[in-house]
C-alpha cells in the first residue's frame, strides 16, 4: 500500500506542476481534465502526508521516551503519554487512508436518468409508482438538484405507468444508484372496502447520464422515425411530425420521446435517454464479467429481485440487500431518504474495503 501512496503523492506533485505551467492554463480542456485527476487523488495524498508527519514524530518521542538520566523521569513519562496518542492517531489515519484508498466509482459524479414503471399490482403499482417519483423528487429538491421529466405515462390522479427523468446536480449518482431494483407496497387500496391488503410492484432504474464521450453512437446504426405527438397539447398535437422514435438496430433499443413541440428538442431529449441505456449495458456487461470470479461487488442489483418493501399497515421499510429496516415509511415517501441512502453507502463501501484488502497487491 505505501508503495502506491508514494506513487500518488509523486503523480500529485506532477499534476500540481502541470497545473501552473502556462501551456496548459491556456488550454481548458487539458487544465480542466488535470484538475479533475488533482481532486481526486488530493484527499488521499493529504491523509499520507499527515501519516508521514505522525510517524516522524513517533520517531522523536521514542528518543525522548528512552532516556535514562534520573533528571528526565518526568520528560520520560510524558514522551510515553504522547507516543500512545501518537499511535492511537496513526492508527486512524491508516483506517482512513484505506477507505480512501478503495477504488471509487467514476460514474458517482454523474447526473443520472431515472425510470419509473409501474409493474404487477393494476392501478395500485401506478399509484405506488407515482408515490415512488414524488419520493425521488422530494429528495432531489432537498438537495438542489434540478429534475427535469423527459417523459412520462399517466394513467389517473396521481398514478404512473412510466415515468423517464433527468436528475442533475453534485455526485446524484453517489446518491441514487443503489436505488435501482423492484420496490415492493404493500398497503390497504383507497379502492379495497374489506381492508385486504393488497401487494404491488414497480421498478426503478438508475441510469448515469452518458455523455458523448462515454458512448459512441454511429449514426448508421439509428433509425429515426418521425409521428404526430399523441395527448394534451394544443393544436400542434396530431397536425405536426414533432414526436420522434429513435431505434437503435444493433441492440434493439427503442426510445420515443414525444414532450415537446419541436422535433429537435424531442430527438435530443431522446438522444439523452438512449445513450443513458447503452452506457449501462455496458456498465452491466462488465459487471456480469467480474461476477463470474468474485461473488460480492458493489453494483446495482438484479432487477428482478426485489430490493425493498414498503409496508404501510406497520409503517415500516425494508432493504432486503443488506437487512436494514425502518419504521419512518412516512418520511421517506416524503422525500427523506437520507437515513437509507447512508446505510447501503456505508455497506457497499465497507464491502469494498473488504474486497480490497482481500486482493494481493491493494493493501
Amino acid at each position: 500500500m505505501f508503495d502506491k501512496l508514494q506513487t500518488i503523492e509523486t503523480r500529485y506533485d506532477e499534476l500540481m506542476g502541470l497545473l501552473s505551467d502556462g501551456a496548459v492554463q491556456s488550454d481548458p480542456n487539458r487544465y480542466r481534465t488535470h484538475s479533475k485527476a488533482l481532486s481526486e487523488i488530493q484527499p488521499i495524498v493529504e491523509k499520507f502526508r499527515d501519516y508521514k508527519t505522525v510517524e516522524s514524530e513517533i520517531a522523536e518521542t521514542r528518543e525522548l521516551a528512552g532516556g535514562s538520566d534520573a533528571e528526565d523521569a518526568e520528560l520520560r513519562e510524558l514522551a510515553e503519554q504522547e507516543l500512545a496518542e501518537l499511535a492511537a492517531r496513526r492508527e486512524d489515519l491508516l483506517a482512513e487512508i484505506r477507505v480512501l484508498m478503495v477504488p471509487k466509482d467514476p460514474n458517482d459524479e454523474k447526473n443520472v436518468v431515472l425510470e419509473i414503471r409501474a409493474g404487477t399490482g393494476g392501478d395500485e403499482a401506478g399509484l405506488f409508482a407515482g408515490d415512488l417519483f414524488r419520493m425521488y423528487s422530494r429528495f432531489a429538491e432537498g438537495r438542489r438538484w434540478k429534475v427535469e421529466v423527459l417523459s412520462i405515462n399517466e394513467s389517473g390522479v396521481g398514478a404512473i405507468k412510466e415515468v423517464v427523468a433527468l436528475i442533475e446536480g453534485a455526485r446524484v449518482y453517489s446518491r441514487l444508484k443503489y436505488e435501482s431494483g423492484v420496490h415492493r407496497v404493500q398497503r390497504v387500496p383507497a379502492t379495497e372496502a374489506s381492508g385486504r391488503i393488497h401487494t404491488s410492484t414497480a421498478t426503478v432504474a438508475v441510469l448515469p447520464e452518458a455523455e458523448e464521450v462515454d458512448i459512441a453512437i454511429d449514426a448508421k446504426d439509428l433509425r429515426i422515425d418521425t409521428f404526430c405527438s399523441s395527448g394534451p397539447g394544443g393544436q400542434s398535437v396530431n397536425t405536426t411530425y414533432s414526436a420522434v422514435r429513435i431505434t437503435h438496430l444493433p441492440t434493439g433499443l427503442v426510445v420515443s420521446q414525444q414532450d415537446e413541440k419541436s422535433q429537435i428538442k424531442n430527438k435530443a431529449k431522446a438522444m439523452k435517454v438512449l445513450r443513458s441505456r447503452l452506457y449501462e449495458m455496458e456498465l452491466q456487461r462488465q459487471h456480469d464479467e467480474i461476477a463470474q470470479d468474485r461473488k460480492s461487488q458493489v453494483g446495482t442489483g438484479e432487477r428482478s429481485e426485489k430490493i425493498r418493501t414498503y409496508n404501510f399497515p406497520q409503517n415500516r421499510v425494508t432493504d432486503h440487500r443488506i437487512g436494514f429496516t425502518t419504521h419512518r415509511l412516512t418520511e421517506m415517501l416524503d422525500g427523506d431518504l437520507a437515513e437509507m441512502s447512508e446505510t447501503l453507502t456505508t455497506h457497499y463501501r465497507a464491502a469494498a474495503l473488504k474486497d480490497a484488502e482481500a486482493v494481493p497487491g491493494t493493501a
